[in-house]
């Protein structure tokens, strides 16, 4: 992969985690109306459904901007991504909500592009690859059959 390929996959990486970030910070920001938001999904346990979600706002947005195990991280917040569209967004009676329940959609295709085809060389995981694959990790590799 040419250098400015391996550019553009890692700022689009970090572009999808800033989302992320932002999103979690804000819930750290108002712990009580981000549980309110949740009870009034009815979802139980408010208070374990931020802390979870919390976590993987934050904590998996700064796994992807590092570049470490974005395969997995990707496919974990992929599901995330897909579990609050289908919980919190699926009035669409409302066109907000249509537009935000199509937008984790789109979230969830970016991040599944960073499951098949890993981080690239901009990232702890190819920092952490063995010698000899360092140059294949330099070339995003999609998933095997």
């Amino acid at each position: 992969m040419t250098n400015t390929a391996n550019q553009t996959a890692a700022i689009g990486r970090v572009l999808i985690a800033v989302l992320f970030l932002m999103s979690g910070i804000g819930k750290i920001a108002a712990p009580a109306a981000t549980q309110g938001f949740i009870a009034s999904a009815g979802l139980p346990a408010p208070l374990l459904a931020y802390i979870g979600s919390t976590l993987i706002e934050v904590g998996g947005s700064l796994l992807l901007i590092l570049g470490y195990r974005v395969r997995a991280v990707a496919a974990g917040m992929a599901v995330f991504t897909m579990i609050t569209a289908f919980v919190f967004h699926t009035n669409f009676a409302n066109p907000d909500m249509m537009v935000h329940f199509f937008k984790n959609v789109a979230i969830t295709g970016g991040l599944l592009q960073v499951v098949a085809y890993g981080a690239g060389a901009f990232s702890l995981d190819a920092r952490r690859a063995p010698r000899e694959t360092v140059a294949s990790s330099k070339q995003p590799q999609p998933l095997s059959a």
